[in-house]
């Protein structure tokens, strides 16, 4: 049994606005790492109807032109990618080969492809087939000028049926330097038909390109550089209720998807809707422009409590077969038009689950060398001897430092100077000086002061830069002591410029910064972020949690 639960209740600004307008939601971007990426650019990803082959292109060393299309595999969704493989000829030239975008059967390739021989501009769009998935691909087929124009045509996305391809074009009779267009055809055995602009509402005076339809066909990813953004290009969405429909006002994906960066480019929607691609550069990345993947999460906390519950539920059933967009969350995150059983799918998927955590760490594990991360991804590795209590937490069992080695290892999840978040954590124990919970690389999170053992937090505004530069700003420390030996609930909640420590739940300190430092280091628990020896917790630490927004208890 629990020996104490706490209930938050979610008190951000705009968070009931934002439920009301969307019905889906994005979780912490992961670089897919160094075997897929490289050094160069990475980009332009189209992930296989099966999740299990992912197309895209590259500029690193090693193939026949000056950027080529790549291939990386996977056994199974929950496995790790392949080393990539050069599609080599005939698909990849001397010339540069990028966007590719793979159909449902994965059996037809369109790309597009810059000066190559035979090509009616620029950049055009070219088509590759193969027989089976075991067969090489064909020689590649210009669209024509039917669909090619004298100017720049790239990056295409084929629909999940094959009879809308969408693409990229500066062609004349657009919008803006680059616009999005439509060519269609009756069936796979037709030709394709004229090219349409997808029209004002879309396209602006800005660039918009690089696009990817979903597999039912309603919504349309792009990145764009119109006004309204958080950096140079951003990602945008268009929905339409029927294909038969006109394509509504863009909507900004926001934050995490979006970022301060300049390069955040060529979305691709996996076909069940669960997983969004794309390229961007970012803090930590591998090369000059890196592939990424972010789940796409229904939001299924319809009265925006934090607590996916009963409540929810009647919300759903009082809408029952009607077309409510805040409970049409199934099969697609973005819904399909109607209230049913689809959508009760769905949020019996997520019942009682907290939906704003990014990770938590329940340390209730009895044994082994790691502990897991029962919100996310982030498993810790465990070093030292630390020792399990499978009974003696606060919640459940917790792990016991010994101040001498012991601490908690874990991946990068979260940049401080990106956003709003809190992180709470129980602790029993500890001497001042001692660390709860730092980034590598960065601040000190959760710390008890060397003074007096007071709850303490050096995330702070980071120095200035140039001649006369302010320094960095200073650590906030409370006056309330968390190491006399009970156990004690130690917060930190970052809510636009505050920043606010807690301690049982109580609020023990607050003062304003414009911003965080910046980092992108894994965590560390139970230790500095240098793990200094006078830095490494001695006690009881359990239940970390770290939410992606402000939470107050």
């Amino acid at each position: 049994m629990k020996k104490a639960i706490s209930i938050i209740l979610v008190l951000a600004l705009g968070l009931a606005a934002e439920v009301s307008r969307a019905d889906f939601t994005f979780g912490t971007p992961i670089n897919l790492g160094p075997i897929v990426n490289s050094s160069d650019v990475d980009w332009m990803p189209s992930l296989s109807a099966d999740g299990l082959t992912l197309y895209f292109g590259s500029r690193r060393g090693g193939g026949f032109g000056n950027e080529d299309i790549y291939v990386t595999t996977r056994e199974t969704t929950s496995d790790p990618w392949e080393e990539p493989v050069n599609l080599g000829p005939p698909v990849n030239t001397s010339n540069w080969e990028q966007g590719p975008s793979i159909s449902a059967d994965g059996l037809t390739l369109f790309f597009s492809s810059y000066n190559r021989p035979g090509g009616s501009g620029g950049d055009d769009i070219y088509v590759t087939t193969r027989a089976t998935k075991d067969d090489p691909w064909s020689t590649p087929v210009n669209l024509g000028s039917k669909v090619n124009s004298s100017a720049h045509d790239w990056a295409p996305s084929i629909s999940a049926d094959g009879l809308e391809l969408f693409f990229g074009s500066t062609r004349s009779g657009g919008y803006g330097g680059y616009d999005l267009w439509v060519t269609t055809r009756e069936t796979i055995h037709d030709e394709w038909g004229s090219p349409v602009n997808l029209g004002g509402t879309v396209n602006s005076a800005h660039k918009t390109h690089g696009m990817s339809i979903s597999h039912d066909r309603l919504l349309l990813f792009f990145s764009s550089n119109r006004p309204g953004g958080y950096g140079g290009f951003d990602f945008w969405y268009t929905r339409r209720k029927t294909i038969e429909d006109p394509w509504g006002t863009p909507v900004n994906l926001r934050r995490p998807i979006n970022s301060s960066e300049v390069y955040d480019q060529t979305p691709n929607i996996s076909a069940d809707g669960s997983t969004l691609h794309f390229t961007t550069e970012r803090v930590g990345d591998v090369g000059g422009g890196d592939i990424y993947q972010s789940p796409v999460i229904p939001i299924v906390d319809f009265n925006g409590d934090g607590v996916v519950d009963a409540a929810d539920v009647c919300i759903m059933v009082d809408h029952w077969g009607e077309d409510y967009s805040l409970c049409d969350i199934g099969p697609m995150p973005w819904g399909d038009g109607i209230v049913d059983i689809q959508d009760w799918v769905v949020i019996g998927q997520h019942l009682f689950e907290d939906v704003r955590l990014i990770a938590h760490w329940k340390l209730d594990e009895r044994e082994g060398n790691v502990a897991y991360d029962s919100a996310g991804a982030n498993d810790g590795d465990i070093l030292g001897d630390a020792v399990w209590h499978p009974d003696g937490g606060q919640v459940d069992g917790a792990l016991e430092f010994d101040g001498n080695d012991d601490y908690i290892s874990t991946q990068f999840m979260f940049d401080p100077a990106k956003g709003d978040f809190s992180v709470f954590a129980w602790i029993k124990g500890g001497a001042p000086g001692q660390v709860i919970l730092s980034q590598q690389g960065g601040a000190d999170w959760l710390m008890a002061d060397a003074v007096d053992g007071a709850l303490r937090t050096d995330l702070k505004q980071p120095a200035g830069t140039g001649r006369n530069a302010a320094p960095a700003g200073p650590a906030l420390i409370s006056s309330a002591v968390v190491t006399y030996g009970d156990w004690h609930r130690a917060g930190f909640v970052r809510d636009g410029s505050n920043r606010i420590l807690y301690v049982d739940d109580v609020e023990v300190a607050r003062d304003t910064t414009t911003n965080l430092e910046s980092a992108a280091g894994g965590s560390h628990i139970g230790t500095g972020n240098a793990m200094q020896a006078e830095t490494f917790f001695s006690g009881l630490i359990d239940d970390i949690r770290i939410y992606n927004r402000a939470v107050y208890p």
